[in-house]
């Protein structure tokens, strides 16, 4: 499976907009290289603003810049940003409603094996789905990524994108439709089971549909790549075909993927929902295959998972 960088993925999505449209701007809490962003500051000197290891004030920046019509996207590590800075986005951004997009990197455990525990975030979508008005994207692969950051500039209001450690697997051709704020069904065996997959283990995912089809349990795969707002309407619809469904994110599974497929499962199709992502724990590092495996995130995992749904 071919391995390729979201964040570059990203970065070339920003400068294709920036070249139609002068608003466009990056704000940079020491961020140009981890973000892949040196193609930008070359191309738009002018429209790239370092601030240096500072994302409070990264966003302040962005807010300040947002009054005056522009279109900033604060690119940086996804803690630093959704923690650090928890409370500018909130009275600064999401409170005014203003048009600052947010780009997290090093969500999951995938970053895990090159720069340690306090570099991988777990918590990144739960804080920003309860911050209002604020969207939120958790694109699979490095194609759906550049789709997703094309996409947030169309929507009005501050977003939030996950994006990984820049070595995620290329899962889905080039070319697969993205579409904001819908799930999308990668395949459908049958209606014995929903697996409901955010960001970048979908190759897992994939690969524990395809094993439940070889013991005879026929499944659909679903890629969740907008938590927030959440199809709702599609998510129901596929867990009334189904009655069933496991939930599959690397993230804490308190307020993240599994939450929000709960949430819509209590209001429109009640049924049983297992969840599959970190236990309220903060895991170790490593590689990121082991960890994924060592915290309950592998193949054989979200098949046990499908099975005890279906149980």
């Amino acid at each position: 499976m071919a391995i390729k960088s979201t964040r570059e993925a990203a970065v070339a999505a920003i400068m294709e907009r920036a070249a139609v449209d002068p608003s466009v701007a990056v704000v940079s809490p020491d961020a140009v290289l981890a973000g892949r962003l040196v193609p930008f500051k070359e191309a738009y000197p002018d429209r790239l603003f370092e601030v240096g290891i500072a994302e409070q004030c990264a966003v302040d920046v962005a807010a300040g810049l947002a009054t005056t019509g522009m279109t900033p996207v604060v690119v940086g590590y996804a803690g630093f940003i959704t923690m650090r800075a928890c409370e500018m986005i909130r009275t600064f951004i999401a409170y005014p409603g203003l048009n600052v997009k947010l780009i997290g990197l090093n969500g999951g455990m995938l970053g895990g094996e090159r720069e340690g525990v306090t570099h991988q975030f777990h918590e990144d979508v739960g804080i920003m789905r309860a911050m209002p008005g604020v969207a939120v994207l958790t694109p699979a692969d490095a194609g759906q990524a550049r789709a997703a950051a094309a996409a947030m500039f169309d929507v009005a209001g501050p977003v939030y994108l996950r994006l990984g450690s820049g070595r995620e697997p290329e899962v889905f051709p080039d070319g697969t439709p993205y579409a904001y704020g819908k799930i999308r069904e990668v395949k459908r065996y049958g209606d014995d089971v929903a697996i409901f997959a955010s960001g970048f283990i979908m190759d897992r995912a994939i690969a524990a549909l395809e094993a439940l089809h070889a013991k005879g349990v026929e499944a659909t795969l679903v890629d969740v790549s907008t938590v927030k707002p959440l199809d709702s309407a599609g998510v129901a619809e596929v867990l009334r075909r189904t009655g069933c469904a496991v939930a599959v994110e690397d993230h804490n599974y308190y307020g993240g993927l599994s939450s929000a497929i709960c949430e819509a499962a209590c209001h429109y199709h009640p049924c049983r929902v297992v969840r599959l992502g970190l236990r309220d724990a903060y895991p170790r590092s490593g590689v990121a295959a082991a960890l994924l495996d060592a915290y309950g995130l592998g193949v054989d995992d979200i098949v046990r998972g499908a099975e005890q749904a279906m149980s």
